[in-house]
């Protein structure tokens, strides 16, 4: 399957792996460049340790990397350790990319830039983005408000009066081939996926929060503060995290800030997130965990993404209606 995207990138398929903090390893992310598509870790909060751990276990594969922009830019030396990797490209979500920008050009690196809004994708583009991610509500983690099958379009169109040399990936709620042809059809250039590869024999996720996730239908999942709150880290007030519903959410929803202020309960959150429990902390996955059935290796999931791809859009010239 054959876009701009992978003309640009050198790769088999229009797929990138959503750089997800914890979950996005250096082996997720090399088994995603080794099944064709193109790997990116998680920098997440920028832990300089862990990200050389990640390099490491990515070993001399081409992966890029990506960063919680508000967060790097407490610590900038992580991108500068990043960007010694050679990366294959980096990704900024959730703030500015404007005062990194021309850091990453200046070394030849490809930027990548997660926006939620049309404003945003118009400020990476100035900034100098050469591919932007138009993420939907439906994803997992961090983000928004808009939903994918309305953004996509909407940042496609003005990309391609205003950008046109600019790509586009969707994100949010794409699981399989219905949603990578989806995106196509929507004027993207490919995908990033994040919850059917975190949902993988690589990723760095827990066995019980995989199987909390296997089990959970998309009604079962909610946006909210609740997990901020619980590791007192202070996100931008336009974000919130798509998780799987339990009883901390519902005890906690509504009053994240009391939340902050009670040691033991955070206490019990921190044990249930350090052992992977999925009923004392919080299971980071999208609406699409109601289309994931199985943890079958990356390798079988994308080649799966991308072969029912094909098929539906092979077929689509014949459609009648």
């Amino acid at each position: 399957m054959r876009t701009r995207l992978t003309d640009a990138f050198d790769l088999t398929h229009p797929i990138v792996c959503a750089p997800m903090a914890f979950a996005a390893s250096g082996r997720l992310a090399a088994a995603v460049t080794h099944a064709g598509g193109l790997g990116l870790i998680g920098g997440g909060y920028g832990n300089p340790e862990w990200l050389e751990a990640a390099f490491a276990d990515a070993g001399n594969t081409r992966v890029g990397c990506g960063f919680i922009t508000w967060k790097m830019a407490e610590n900038q030396a992580v991108l500068d350790q990043v960007l010694a990797r050679n990366p294959a490209a980096l990704c900024l979500s959730f703030g500015d990319p404007a005062p990194f920008a021309r850091r990453i050009s200046e070394v030849g690196i490809p930027l990548i830039c997660q926006v939620q809004t049309l404003r945003d994708a118009q400020h990476a583009a100035h900034c100098g983005a050469q591919v932007i991610v138009a993420q939907g509500s439906e994803a997992g983690g961090h983000g928004e408000r808009r939903g994918t099958i309305t953004l996509v379009p909407e940042v496609a169109d003005w990309l391609a009066g205003q950008a046109p040399d600019v790509l586009l990936l969707a994100a949010g709620g794409i699981a399989d081939g219905r949603g990578l042809a989806a995106a196509l059809m929507l004027g993207a250039d490919g995908v990033l996926i994040g919850s059917r590869l975190w949902a993988s024999a690589e990723a760095q996720v827990s066995e019980a929060m995989t199987d909390a996730a296997l089990a959970a239908t998309g009604d079962e999942t909610i946006r909210s503060t609740v997990m901020d709150a619980a590791r007192d880290i202070n996100w931008p007030t336009r974000y919130t995290a798509r998780v799987l519903r339990n009883a901390v959410t519902d005890r906690w929803h509504h009053n994240p800030d009391q939340l902050r202020t009670d040691m033991a309960a955070r206490a019990d959150w921190a044990e249930g997130w350090a052992s992977g429990d999925p009923v004392r902390a919080n299971t980071f996955v999208g609406e699409a965990t109601g289309l994931i059935h199985d943890r079958p290796p990356v390798a079988q999931i994308i080649d799966r993404i991308a072969h029912e791809a094909e098929t539906l859009l092979k077929r689509a010239p014949d459609w009648t209606g």
